[in-house]
């Protein structure tokens, strides 16, 4: 990474900008707020006067594409996400910012006056259609009740309400025989959703009792719309309903034809417009003399050759450049990823823990081999890595193609469905017990015997937790330690010695005498005394060196690494999960048929595919949170810090357009 600094002439500004925004290398930072040493040399620059032309385009534009867009017949739900529309791209030639805005003032003043006037109409008719509906559900409760709506409503002697009410009994216990008031009701529904439609009506007098009645039992009718019998008000709305359907189609279809002439000629103009908004809007950040501008940025080091001759071509000259390798403090420089394609989707993991800081080390691919082994080894199924595994791969064919984000989780879902299903071959666990209880009929028989260097393979994690127990406790150890080389590769990187020593290099003599005196006295290991002495020593330069760089709280750091390497622990404790629960469906699937004569032998197969499918589920999603957790919290508590600044270029992206050749 290199600090970049341009000073150029002012006539050559609009130009060079679009260069560096069409090249994408530099990442342009805020000189008021980076550097104050420029405050002596230059004034902030102002957005340009015509920005807010742009933004007022830009948002009419956006309003005219969202009422069109929704009119196009495009896929929605699943079908989307599967087969996701590709954008068109538009052919468009490298016009001036001026010839851009006079042509979208064109083309709004040719298009607003037919969407928009169609699209009030839409929503009013939509509006009209809901509360027709709503008077519909109305009517059709009273439809049977012989009424002439007319005379149920209020007058100068009389309170009328209509409505409905789950409790008929309160009500009418409510009313006495000394008021002037009438009720009239019909059930409908049953059981739980009974209820009653009920009609008050009462002399003026008791309107204010009615009107407290209503509040407190009734759902109240808004009938003033309806007129006549119930019947004929319901067959009268219904009707409306037809000719507002008919009309919200026929605005849909004249929207839908116009969408098809006009939507992509629209998407492209905006995103023309944006172009030249960011051209624009990017000034902010530059400071000015009189005749010059200045701009501050970070770019590769790779790259600033190309940006050195791109500018002094299209400056002819008349700029000046200044690479500078930065510091990490106070420069602070962004952070700019390099992962492999395959590790590609273990960035987004890392970013919602935290972007690294500038010369620090970049885990994505650590983080990504040890979440496909840690993943497969807690989830420890061959046959739930085979699902896994050929969903995965049916995904990455079929739909990868159309759509990056299950293409990237397709390639993912590889990796850890033959992950998960190479651990449940080595822990004898296909479906549980599936295998050995329903085709070789003895449960107790592994999924093959073979012994490899001396060891018999499958081993029996339900039967033999220990091992399993060993090689977890194994995997933690190498997974700290990688983390304490990282730390001390990038202690060397940021040269800085004294915590290459005292925060990383302390745990190495630490663990080895550590380690030895806890095999003498618990283990029971028999070593000589100077091997003894040795480790003491190893021990207390340990010690003394985590104690220099934390003081007494170094106490803290030994206690916090044994937690630490026992929490990896889980990789028992989720794949003796999953094992155990497959294995307790095969028992219960395998009862049912006697449990069930006949119908049972129907309901095994189904159970076993509901209860393996909950079972994967499950223990899938337990299996990636811990193991992203062993990550997180075991592994970069070794080396990483993050809050870096991503590398963010000032670049052009064209989604809708191509600049015509």
């Amino acid at each position: 990474m290199k600090k970049t600094s341009i000073i150029l002439h002012q006539n050559y500004a609009e130009d060079a900008i679009k260069k560096l925004h069409e090249l994408g290398l530099i990442h342009i930072i805020n000189i008021e707020k980076e550097d104050h040493a420029q405050d002596d040399v230059g004034d902030k620059v102002d957005i340009p006067a015509d920005v807010p032309d742009y933004l007022t385009f830009e948002a009419r534009l956006t309003k005219i594409i969202e009422i069109l867009a929704r009119a196009k017949h495009s896929p929605s739900g699943i079908k989307a996400i599967l087969h996701p529309e590709q954008p068109q791209r538009t052919t468009v030639q490298n016009r001036s910012a001026e010839t851009i805005l006079s042509d979208a003032k064109h083309i709004l003043h040719t298009i607003e006056p037919d969407v928009l006037p169609l699209d009030e109409r839409l929503k009013q008719v939509k509006d009209q259609k809901a509360k027709n509906e709503e008077i519909e559900k109305q009517l059709s409760l009273i439809q049977d009740v012989v009424v002439n709506l007319d005379d149920i409503k209020d007058s100068p002697l009389v309170v009328c309400i209509t409505g409905k009410t789950k409790q008929l009994e309160q009500l009418e216990e409510q009313i006495t025989p000394d008021d002037a008031i009438t009720i009239v009701s019909k059930q409908f529904g049953s059981g739980k959703k009974k209820e009653w439609t009920v009609i008050l009506t009462a002399h003026i007098n008791e309107k204010e009792k009615v009107d407290r009645l209503s509040r407190e039992y009734l759902t109240v009718f808004d009938l003033t719309a309806a007129s006549g019998s119930p019947a004929d008000a319901l067959e009268e709305i219904q009707q409306k309903q037809k000719t507002l359907e008919e009309e919200t189609q026929t605005i849909t279809s004249n929207l839908s034809t116009k969408a098809g002439e006009h939507l992509q000629a629209l998407y492209a103009l905006r995103e023309e417009i944006q172009i030249e908004k960011a051209r624009k809007e990017i000034r902010k950040n530059f400071t000015q003399t009189q005749t010059t501008y200045i701009i501050n940025g970070w770019v590769l080091e790779k790259n600033q050759d190309v940006i050195r001759t791109v500018l002094e071509t299209t400056c002819e000259g008349h700029c000046a450049l200044t690479f500078e390798t930065p510091s990490s403090n106070p420069d602070n420089p962004p952070t700019h990823l390099e992962t492999p394609q395959w590790a590609s989707t273990f960035r987004m993991f890392l970013e919602m823990f935290a972007t690294p800081r500038y010369h620090e080390i970049n885990p994505t691919v650590f983080l990504g081999i040890f979440f496909i082994i840690f993943f497969g080894f807690m989830l420890g199924d061959a046959g739930y890595g085979l699902v896994i595994f050929l969903l995965s791969l049916a995904a990455y064919l079929k739909f990868g193609k159309h759509s990056p984000m299950i293409k990237n989780w397709g390639f993912l879902g590889i990796w850890l469905g033959v992950s998960t299903t190479s651990a449940g071959l080595l822990l004898n666990s296909f479906f549980g017990d599936f295998i050995p209880r329903f085709i070789y009929q003895d449960p107790t028989r592994p999924l093959y015997s073979i012994t490899v260097a001396g060891i018999h393979l499958p081993l029996d994690a339900l039967g033999d937790p220990l091992t399993i127990l060993t090689m977890a406790l194994v995997f933690g150890l190498i997974h700290l330690n990688l983390g304490i080389v990282l730390g001390l590769i990038q202690s060397v990187r940021q040269k800085n010695m004294m915590l290459f020593f005292t925060q990383y290099f302390a745990w190495v003599p630490m663990q080895i005498g550590g380690g030895t005196l806890i095999g003498v006295f618990i283990l029971r290991w028999e070593i000589s005394s100077l091997m003894m002495y040795i480790a003491i020593l190893l021990t207390l330069i340990g010690v003394v060196l985590l104690f220099k760089h934390a003081g007494p709280i170094g106490f803290f750091g030994i206690t916090g690494y044994v937690g630490d390497w026992l929490s990896y622990a889980r990789l028992l404790a989720l794949g003796l999960a999953t094992s155990g629960m497959a294995l307790a469906f095969n028992v219960v699937g395998e009862l049912i048929p006697s449990l069930v004569p006949v119908v049972g032998i129907i309901l095994f197969p189904v159970v076993l595919v509901l209860a393996h499918t909950a079972n994967l589920g499950i223990q899938s999603l337990g299996a990636a949170v811990h193991s992203l957790r062993l990550q997180y919290v075991e592994f970069f508590n070794r080396f990483y810090e993050g809050g870096g600044e991503p590398f963010d270029p000032f670049h052009m992206k064209r989604t809708y357009t191509r600049i015509e050749k």
